[in-house]
């Protein structure tokens, strides 16, 4: 039975992971409470006792505007914690999963961003979840860096559920729609996940390195607030939709600077693993448990 060491448990991908392989591997899922990652020493005991096959890190420092004032914990998590897992991972013969995000672009590009298109991270999120990647290809010579983006989920903080929120208290409401990506449903990455650790425990590849996933198909934040308000509003969610009006992001101003362009380019997963890229619509599908 293959053995996973799970950070970030409670979280969107962390509980989705656990959810997932309760019932076919061996799990030790821990969460702030019950392994500080930050912490190196119990880092590597926890791994040297557990013995894990694979490590995945679904822990992080995600507040992005919080990052802006908050410098030294967004890297002792995102950037310390990542390389003590993977020196953990290191030290027992275990392979680190570790999921990054599309803010280690600047996001002025035009097109969908490569694995290797150059990185130029705009934000201290940004700059801390780039340089945990490089900690971790670093510590751990078997190693798989999963970039993602617009994560959401039927638990947690993420833009679904803000959306279905505002939209029961609210008539209208304005949603940014000059920034565009590929929203990610977390069952969905952890599902990824879950599919490259199986295909490297039985031999079928040993392809580590940096890889993108994400949901398609790509839109602006206003046309996914507007897909979930009409499936919310199809599924008797919602008693009505509201009025959607679309701004720029210059008139929605936040203390951590925004990608304009967080679409990811999925080919490299898909050859490597024949992994395809997962329809975010269908995660909409029932939406009560969002609520």
């Amino acid at each position: 039975m293959i053995k996973y060491l799970i950070t970030g448990a409670n979280g969107q991908v962390g509980s989705q992971l656990v959810a997932q392989l309760q019932s076919k591997a061996e799990i030790l899922a821990t969460d702030r409470d019950t392994l500080d990652i930050t912490d190196k020493q119990a880092v590597l005991q926890a791994a040297q006792t557990f013995r894990p096959h694979f490590i995945i890190n679904a822990a992080a420092h995600t507040a992005v505007d919080k990052a802006e004032s908050e410098r030294d914990l967004a890297h002792a998590i995102n950037c310390t914690g990542a390389e003590n897992l993977a020196l953990a991972a290191q030290n027992v013969g275990a392979t680190i999963l570790h999921i990054s995000t599309d803010y280690v672009f600047d996001g002025k590009g035009e097109t969908p961003y490569r694995e290797t298109d150059p990185v130029a991270p705009q934000s201290v999120y940004g700059e801390t979840k780039l340089a945990g990647e490089i900690a971790v290809q670093a510590a751990c010579e078997r190693h798989i860096i999963l970039r993602t983006a617009w994560v959401f989920n039927e638990q947690g903080g993420n833009f679904v559920k803000t959306m279905l929120r505002l939209g029961a208290s609210r008539d209208s409401l304005g949603v940014v729609a000059d920034q565009f990506g590929s929203p990610t449903y977390a069952g969905d990455i952890a599902a990824t996940l879950i599919s490259i650790c199986e295909q490297i425990h039985v031999g079928k590849t040993n392809a580590y390195g940096v890889y993108h996933f994400s949901g398609s198909p790509y839109v602006s934040w206003h046309d996914f607030a507007s897909e979930i308000f009409a499936q919310a509003h199809a599924q008797n969610v919602l008693a009505q939709i509201p009025v959607l009006n679309a701004i720029a992001t210059a008139d929605y101003s936040t203390p951590a600077s925004r990608p304009a362009n967080s679409r990811l380019d999925c080919g490299k997963i898909q050859a490597a693993f024949g992994i395809e890229t997962s329809d975010w619509r269908k995660a909409l599908l029932d939406l009560k448990d969002y609520v």
